[in-house]
């Protein structure tokens, strides 16, 4: 389980730092559906089904419209890849040479152990017990999201409506 951990954090890293080397928009929204997805399975790795799997609907499935609206207005006859400069394969290199010394630094001194040890404490999970017994945190979870949580989901909304507007906006053009 941690070696599933660790690899889906290294993924994670390098989906972020794809998006950052600025490649075409293409490859840009694609590592950022690399990363995201790989964030949603570590997440459930530690136990949160429901928190991964809503943030996996949530995120990627508005971003996705914010990704195919950018791709769409912003389409390259030849677009750059991401291997396309010696720079930034090397900059891609060299971050992951750093992350998995950091996944060996980690695993060789026990100090740097407590990053994984959370997941004993249930912070990623929802529990509730009533005279019935223990609620799953799915039902939890379905139930939070739509009585104290549901200004938030308007919000979530909002905000992406809000994102896909400007993307369109600023790649619009003159």
């Amino acid at each position: 389980m941690t070696e599933l951990i660790y690899f889906l954090s290294l993924v994670i890293a390098l989906g972020c730092m794809g998006t950052s080397l600025k490649p075409s928009p293409i490859y840009g929204g694609l590592c950022l559906i690399v990363s995201g997805c790989s964030g949603c399975l570590a997440v459930l790795g530690f136990g949160g089904s429901f928190l991964g799997l809503m943030v996996f609907l949530i995120y990627l499935g508005g971003m996705l419209v914010v990704f195919g609206y950018t791709t769409a207005m912003s389409a390259e006859d030849y677009p750059e890849a991401l291997v396309s400069s010696w720079l930034t394969i090397g900059i891609l290199f060299m971050s992951m040479f750093m992350e998995v010394g950091m996944m060996f630094v980690s695993n060789y001194y026990e100090g740097m152990d407590v990053m994984l040890e959370f997941n004993s404490m249930g912070g990623w999970v929802v529990y509730d017990g009533d005279e019935l017994g223990l609620m799953g945190e799915g039902g939890a979870g379905v139930a939070a999201l739509y009585s104290c949580s549901a200004w938030l989901m308007v919000v979530s909304g909002w905000t992406l409506l809000m994102g896909v507007f400007i993307i369109i906006e600023i790649t619009r053009g003159n």
